[in-house]
């Protein structure tokens, strides 16, 4: 398979067979990593929608995404997923700049993730579908000046986060609120040490954005042994033989009889409705103009 002509089908093939939890965890950490840009922190925090909402902001964000890689960018489903998320977006005061740095988190936190616990690292075919795969979705939100490469989109994360990562008090209430949403999802008593976990996954980068006190080092060290270990067993099991999208994971939990990609989300605000990428008929090959 050609890693560009081929891209959707070898990502696919990579979220939904390969590495499906892999994924989830490195997609959930890259979009909490940008709450550490004040500029994203600050706005997020601003909607209320993660600390008032939080588990209806989770599976809405997941549920949108899983949308597109189950059904692809040209389908009525994908279409409709990509659609929302732009309506949304377009509601607020995003800059190009925010834009391109989150579209870069999910292009290299996955492949840092999974090179570092997954059952066996990305290959390179695997890499260049990936980026190729976040470029025609970046494309689809109409957002300028997408880097081309893999190495273009990890340059532009780490100077990014270089240069804009700080402390920011509604930047932390949406940090906290995220935790406590992880926490709920198991039983009670285990809140405490789940929150240490978590925070143990964290790079110092985060952790000083943040302001929370580091785990001691045994700590951090067993709890990282404890995933890549995890990885290492399931480089034991036979090959998945079906999919396994993201919209079947336990944590999400908001739509027990079903949902449409439609009515997922927010509601843009008065004044501001559609889509700011014109598209074409469903049949169109790429859907931009």
């Amino acid at each position: 398979m050609d890693p560009v002509a081929d891209a959707f089908e070898i990502y696919q093939l990579s979220v939904a067979f390969e590495f499906p939890w892999d994924y989830t965890r490195a997609l959930e950490f890259a979009l909490y990593r940008t709450y550490a840009v004040p500029s994203i922190g600050r706005l997020i925090a601003e909607t209320a929608e993660l600390t008032e909402r939080p588990q209806k902001r989770y599976d809405d964000t997941v549920l949108l995404l899983d949308t597109v890689v189950e059904h692809g960018f040209t389908t009525e489903e994908g279409r409709t997923a990509i659609r929302r998320v732009n309506q949304m977006h377009r509601s607020y005061d995003i800059s190009d700049d925010d834009m391109r740095y989150v579209l870069s988190t999910f292009v290299v936190m996955p492949r840092r993730w999974i090179d570092a616990y997954g059952w066996r690292r990305l290959s390179r075919h695997e890499i260049v579908a990936a980026t190729e795969y976040y470029r025609t979705l970046g494309r689809h939100m109409g957002i300028p000046d997408i880097p081309e490469t893999y190495e273009e989109f990890e340059s532009l994360l780490d100077a990014y986060e270089e240069a804009h990562f700080a402390w920011d008090e509604r930047s932390r209430e949406v940090s906290d609120a995220t935790l406590g949403l992880v926490t709920s999802w198991y039983p009670r008593p285990l809140a405490p040490l789940l929150r240490t976990a978590t925070l143990a996954l964290l790079d110092e980068a985060l952790l000083r954005a943040f302001r929370y006190e580091a785990p001691g080092a045994a700590t951090t060290a067993l709890v990282r042994r404890a995933v890549w270990t995890r990885g290492r067993l399931v480089r034991l099991l036979p090959p998945r033989r079906s999919a396994h999208f993201a919209r079947q994971n336990r944590e999400v939990k908001s739509y027990p009889d079903g949902y449409r990609p439609a009515d997922l989300g927010t509601r843009p605000v008065p004044g501001l409705r559609g889509c700011p990428v014109r598209h074409r008929d469903t049949s169109a090959a790429d859907g931009l103009e």
